[in-house]
């Protein structure tokens, strides 16, 4: 118990930038907290915190340690309680990250039937369509969209989506169904905009097309409002549109044959004490997206069997 008593201080020390305060806060005097910290320090043969007058900041090998010691903590936690209550129920706070559109369209409804199976975890959920493939510590579980770059993180693969071309019936009647991927090139097309700049490479099967006549926006659900109200071609995931397609304000252009797939996985940390939380959900992550994805492909009519 002394070593997670150790592990508490420190998880402290780095939330309150202050060794004497996580000290006070577990009863002990400034002198006995630093002597923990240096007991540790030695322990591991590296320094964790740099110290000054005035500030506690953590240093590269403090931030690996700190988020074992987290996990670690957090294990224990959910354990005395699973036994208290005599269940493998789990609890706490998962933070987890996502692309918008994935985020509105799919991960909403499975997180609701998560909360439903595990009403004690508080969710926290990051939605953006600038997102990097940099997880921050503070976020448990980071779900991508499209291939990773080498990284230190676990990456687990969940499933495949497809990215679609599509239009409305207005844009396809006034512009033409285009005949060869490179048409589009020259047809009035939308654009999403990321950290990364505009995203006009469009993978049409086994052809790249650069189109150069575009809108572009920040915003995913701008991009589909525009492709609903015929503003032009939009390249999608087929999650965000299915719903469209099957009520008819939007059309697949060329499905299968140019869609392109996607992968998507869950990104984490690897920590060797994960909590029970995090691989839970993981799991039940793995487990509904496919099913999920498989559901929106059938919405699409024709892309499912067709494929």
């Amino acid at each position: 118990m002394n070593r997670l008593s150790d592990m508490q201080l420190l998880v402290d020390a780095a939330d309150l930038s202050s060794l004497s305060a996580a000290g006070r806060r577990l009863g002990l005097s400034p002198a006995a907290a630093s002597a923990c910290l240096q007991r540790v320090e030695t322990m591991l043969g590296a320094r964790l915190f740099e110290r000054t007058t005035r500030q506690l900041r953590l240093t590269d090998e403090g931030r690996i340690y700190i988020a074992s010691c987290r996990a670690a903590i957090e294990t224990m936690k959910e354990a005395e309680r699973a036994v208290r209550s005599g269940t493998d129920g789990v609890s706490g706070t998962l933070r987890v990250s996502a692309p918008s559109d994935l985020g509105r369209n799919v991960l909403v409804h499975i997180l609701d039937s998560f909360m439903t199976l595990h009403p004690d975890v508080r969710i926290v959920l990051t939605l953006s369509d600038s997102l990097s493939r940099f997880v921050p510590d503070d976020i448990d579980v980071a779900i991508r969209v499209g291939p990773l770059e080498n990284s230190d993180l676990v990456a687990r693969h969940l499933a495949d989506s497809w990215r679609v071309v599509c239009a409305s019936p207005t844009c396809i009647k006034t512009h033409g169904m285009p005949k060869h991927p490179e048409d589009l090139a020259e047809l009035p097309t939308l654009v999403l905009t990321t950290n990364a700049g505009p995203r006009n490479e469009w993978r049409l099967g086994e052809v790249v097309v650069r189109v150069r006549r575009y809108h572009e926006c920040t915003d995913s659900e701008v991009i589909r409002n525009w492709a609903v109200l015929g503003r032009g071609f939009a390249y999608r995931q087929l999650w965000a549109v299915a719903t469209d397609v099957r009520e008819g304000r939007l059309m697949l252009v060329n499905a299968p044959a140019w869609s392109a797939p996607s992968p998507i996985h869950a990104m984490y940390h690897p920590n060797a004490f994960q909590p029970p939380r995090v691989r839970k959900f993981v799991d039940f992550l793995h487990a509904e997206l496919a099913l999920r994805l498989r559901s929106h492909a059938d919405e699409a009519t024709g892309f499912s069997s067709a494929r």
